[in-house]
């Protein structure tokens, strides 16, 4: 595949309001306990993008407690997909990306400004306070963009939607078929609006690719007045396997393509909508 010629226009930080400070970069632990997370040599160059991690409270023993020191479930794929993502964006595209990823507190509402690209994992277990809901809720509509994770099954997605209700009730949760331009931003991938993007512990277990019922994969967002994608929902998909296992063969390679070209165009339509 070929880099793709991508320029940035105008600024890149969210107008949120008056952003006081940029946090520093920290790194938490991750949800797989047993992986050792090392820093790139090049972690303190500054990017024009930067992939930010939603933390959040959770629920249900997934880390309600504690959640601010990571471990917790939205640390999950916590940070090897994210630094995956940025070689593919770095491999793929002319975009300057920073090599380490932003944990964002969703009580810091001054910091969340920087950011223009949010990812989260297993949100089915949120447990958002009313500060954070609004906070989000700023975020999204002045400009930020969530794309939601690694989440699968019946029982995980009634916590996500309530959440998501709560932060944008104006806006109803759509399914995308493969016409949407998030799926043609760069890359055309239509097909991937009705594929499974595989989990890989599932496929190493001989499940599937998915956990628990989700072995029907949806993808749906939420879509403003100005037809403005401001979530991208990945149910019953795992797109931060696709990254981090896609030099493995016992991955599905067809899976592989189509999550490599996907991580293009949500950061590009992040950065251009």
């Amino acid at each position: 595949m070929k880099p793709i010629l991508y320029s940035l226009v105008g600024s890149l930080l969210l107008a949120v309001g008056p952003v006081l400070a940029q946090r520093e970069f920290r790194q938490y632990q991750s949800f797989e306990w047993e992986i050792d997370h090392g820093l790139p040599p090049d972690w303190q160059q500054p990017g024009e993008f930067v992939t930010g991690r939603l933390m959040y409270p959770g629920g249900r023993g997934w880390g309600r407690d504690g959640w601010q020191q990571g471990g917790t479930s939205w640390a999950v794929d916590y940070p090897e997909g994210d630094r995956t993502f940025v070689e593919l964006l770095r491999r793929f595209s002319t975009i300057q990306v920073r090599s380490v990823e932003q944990p964002v507190n969703p009580d810091d509402a001054d910091d969340m400004g920087y950011w223009p690209f949010l990812m989260v994992g297993l949100a089915g277990y949120w447990q958002l306070s009313e500060s954070q809901v609004q906070n989000l809720r700023a975020y999204l509509l002045k400009g930020g963009f969530l794309f939601a994770d690694s989440f699968f099954g019946s029982d995980s997605w009634p916590g996500f939607a309530a959440g998501l209700r709560r932060i944008l009730p104006e806006y109803n949760i759509v399914d995308l078929d493969g016409s949407h331009q998030v799926f043609h931003t760069v890359y055309d991938i239509p097909a991937l609006a009705d594929t499974q993007i595989p989990n890989m512990n599932s496929l190493l277990g001989g499940g599937g690719g998915y956990l628990g019922d989700g072995h029907e994969p949806h993808w749906r967002g939420v879509i403003d007045e100005h037809g403005r994608l401001l979530v991208l929902i990945a149910f019953n998909n795992d797109v931060a396997d696709s990254w981090q296992w896609a030099d493995d063969p016992r991955y599905p390679q067809e899976r592989v393509n189509l999550g490599l070209r996907l991580a293009v165009n949500i950061a590009v339509y992040a950065l251009s909508h």
